[in-house]
């Protein structure tokens, strides 16, 4: 049978203190709802349905330029509940009849071990559900058994008795239904609660009294379970997954020195005998190769750097690719549009944007490139800079196989560099140079005896 999943997303994240929508707060580099959304679609669950509040832009636009159309949107507006939320799904699966899926935007931490044990006890159910067990279970809606065990309804924090609210089971909010049957049932979802809303949990009482069969899967690793409502669980959730990625990593040959102190994303690649040393942030996109060194203190982000490359200390990367064998830092930066090919080199504060160096080239000092194209074996040397932007465009400037470029120089682009010339230190090169040719425009030196006796006698 075909599976959906809905997601819900417009929580407003009181207790979050904070005007930005709750589940773009991030957990390792990427927005809380990033983590469900991608596990319903490795699931295998069409289609997603996320729902937002409105406005939601911020969260639609993320979740459209990442995972495209294999997401599709709902809006609850306003909100009145999860009962009401699902509801708002409705129009969105209009047409599908099959199994659905329904979790929080907020579950970072999910698991498809979850999910498929949901699945696999749920699956003659009308409604099953995902319950775990607190040692303080306030806030959480309480699950309530009869005398068989079996889960006959669910009682939320607001509206339970003294006696259930020392229950420890709790919903997780985690749900498995029938299409559309969950809609005809939530036409008779009332609001007569604390909070005045729609419950989606008033749906475990209501398929009792009809004889149907109900199903309350009780998990371990509660905390896996369990949305994130402030910053401190934010933190919390941030600390597991990150220790969950590096695990992975670990477990694949991939060294990391000190796994407290490395940071690490989701969609981040690495390849075994690579070294990962303390205080790295590698994020987003990001591949790295095998027999790498990385740090410390590097920040990559969005990054493709190729076996055998090293990053030196304190360097930062974006949007960048690193060559086989390349070498990176100490203290450099590699902008957008940055590639270094096999065994280029770029040391010591160098930044560089949108920028080639070609096989063996290097700039190891003091340098900025931008809009650049170095051929093989180009050596740039200290101080140099590209003048790529006149003030209104950016210009390019090439620089041809085996050039040498003295110390100080300035290229104002647009200009080309031929082969094997030499540039002089101290040159600004304003015009194309062949090659082969030796570029110098310096002022003759012109040295003046005497003059600093005479000042030193007038002081």
């Amino acid at each position: 049978m075909k599976t959906a999943c809905v997601i819900l997303a417009a929580g407003e994240g009181k207790r979050m203190r904070t005007r930005v929508p709750k589940v773009m707060h991030e957990v390792c580099s990427e927005p809380m709802i990033y983590y469900p959304v991608r596990l319903a679609i490795q699931r295998g669950y069409r289609p997603v349905v996320v729902v937002t509040s409105n406005p939601g832009e911020a969260v639609r636009g993320f979740l459209t330029n990442r995972f495209g159309d294999r997401v599709r949107f709902a809006v609850q507006d306003p909100p009145r509940g999860t009962g009401h939320a699902v509801m708002s799904a409705r129009g969105t699966l209009k047409g599908f009849s099959g199994k659905l899926v329904i979790l929080y935007g907020d579950v970072p931490l999910l698991q498809a071990k979850d999910l498929a044990a949901l699945e696999r006890e749920g699956r003659q159910a009308a409604v099953a559900f995902l319950t775990c067990r607190l040692e303080n279970p306030r806030g959480y809606g309480r699950v309530i058994r009869d005398e068989q065990g079996r889960a006959v309804r669910i009682v939320e924090q607001a509206d339970a008795g003294a006696s259930e609210r020392r229950i420890l089971e709790i919903n997780a909010g985690i749900y498995l239904v029938r299409a559309p049957d969950i809609f005809t049932a939530l036409k008779g979802v009332r609001s007569k609660n604390q909070q005045g809303e729609y419950y989606l949990t008033d749906l475990i009482e209501m398929a009792r009294h009809k004889g149907q069969v109900v199903r309350a899967v009780q998990r371990k690793g509660s905390k896996e379970l369990l949305g994130v409502n402030d910053r401190k669980e934010l933190a919390e959730a941030h600390r597991q997954m990150s220790r969950r990625l590096i695990d992975r990593l670990m477990a694949k040959g991939v060294t990391i020195i000190d796994p407290q102190r490395t940071y690490l994303g989701p969609e981040v690649r690495i390849g075994k005998d690579t070294v990962i040393f303390p205080d790295c942030i590698i994020h987003k996109r990001v591949q790295i190769g095998s027999g790498c060194r990385i740090g410390p203190g590097a920040v990559i982000q969005d990054a493709k750097i190729e076996s055998g490359a090293e990053i030196r200390p304190y360097s930062v990367l974006e949007d960048c690719r690193v060559g086989p064998g390349a070498q990176v830092g100490p203290f450099a930066r590699l902008r957008p549009g940055t590639v270094l090919q096999a065994h280029a080199r770029v040391g010591n504060f160098v930044e560089v944007k949108k920028t080639t160096l070609g096989p063996g080239s290097k700039a190891n000092h003091l340098t900025y490139l931008g809009d650049t194209t170095l051929g093989a074996g180009v050596n740039v040397g200290a101080g140099t800079i590209t003048c790529n932007y006149d003030g209104v465009n950016k210009h390019p400037t090439i620089i041809e196989d085996g050039v040498f470029i003295g110390s100080d120089t300035q290229l104002v682009a647009p200009v080309r560099v031929g082969k094997n010339a030499i540039i002089g230190a101290g040159t600004t090169v304003t015009t194309d140079v062949p090659a082969d040719s030796l570029a110098v425009s310096r002022i003759p030196q012109k040295n003046i005896k005497g003059y600093a006796k005479r000042k030193r006698r007038n002081r």
